[in-house]
């Protein structure tokens, strides 16, 4: 019987994290897209079974981590009744936020915001999802190339991303010995909503980006998808505690 594995991305409900679960789909995984409570994720339901790609949907809330427990307990019950499994191949923590400003600007709530989602969020929805990984999962988390090249404005959300980086290196070696692979997909400039929208909307700011960037251009969510669906394949399967950067090149 052919193995068709079962990728968890999370913030599935647009921009990246849709065009990752598109292309997951497309490399033969079966799907679970997790949104926030509240937040709709019938579009990427749509766009996964139109493709004929197996998919689920799981609300959670990766900054509550208290209720990460009784999440898990309902993502396990509903695999086991849709289809009588009981682990996860991979798990794409995609879901972040962003606060853009210059330091003045930034305020303590803002920065906890970024904090708590894009790194206490990671870590502990990872912590929660271990048994479902044990002896063969993968994990994938979304950084930027922010981290290797700097932008005014941008400090906090760059931050945060390096802690995820780190992250990564040292979870690659702890979980190791459990079978369980931890990689970083580091995406540049990308047309998304992310951040209202700006490298999708805003003409002027993507002509000064393309002049920065190897490739001439920004790039498109379905690229970062590509790459994330190849890390995820069986032949990366000798792959741990890297950083794969997409960016067309971005500021070399």
């Amino acid at each position: 019987m052919t193995h068709h594995p079962i990728a968890l991305v999370t913030g599935a409900n647009r921009g990246l994290g849709q065009s990752i679960a598109q292309a997951l789909g497309r490399g033969a995984h079966r799907l679970v897209v997790a949104h926030r409570p509240g937040s709709d994720i019938g579009d990427t339901l749509s766009l996964l079974r139109a493709e004929g790609v197996p998919a689920l949907s799981w609300a959670v809330d990766v900054t509550d981590a208290e209720g990460h427990g009784a999440a898990v307990s309902s993502l396990r019950a509903m695999l086991r009744r849709e289809w009588g499994a009981d682990q996860l191949d991979v798990l794409v923590n995609n879901a972040g936020v962003g606060v853009f400003g210059r330091i003045d600007d930034v305020t303590p709530d803002g920065f906890d915001a970024v904090l708590s989602t894009n790194l206490r969020g990671t870590f502990f929805l990872t912590q929660a999802l271990l048994p479902l990984l044990e002896g063969g999962g993968h994990v994938i988390n979304i950084g930027t190339s922010l981290t290797r090249h700097a932008s005014p404005a941008t400090a906090v959300y760059a931050a945060s991303k390096a802690a995820i980086e780190t992250l990564s290196r040292s979870l690659a070696v702890e979980l190791g010995p459990r079978g369980i692979r931890v990689n970083c997909v580091a995406p540049g400039p990308t047309a998304t909503d992310f951040n209202g929208g700006a490298m999708r909307d805003d003409e002027a700011l993507r002509v000064e980006l393309a002049a920065h960037t190897a490739l001439g251009r920004v790039g498109d969510a379905a690229e970062i998808g590509d790459a994330v669906a190849a890390l995820a394949s069986t032949s990366m399967r000798w792959v741990t505690g890297e950083r794969l950067e997409v960016s067309g090149g971005s500021f070399l």
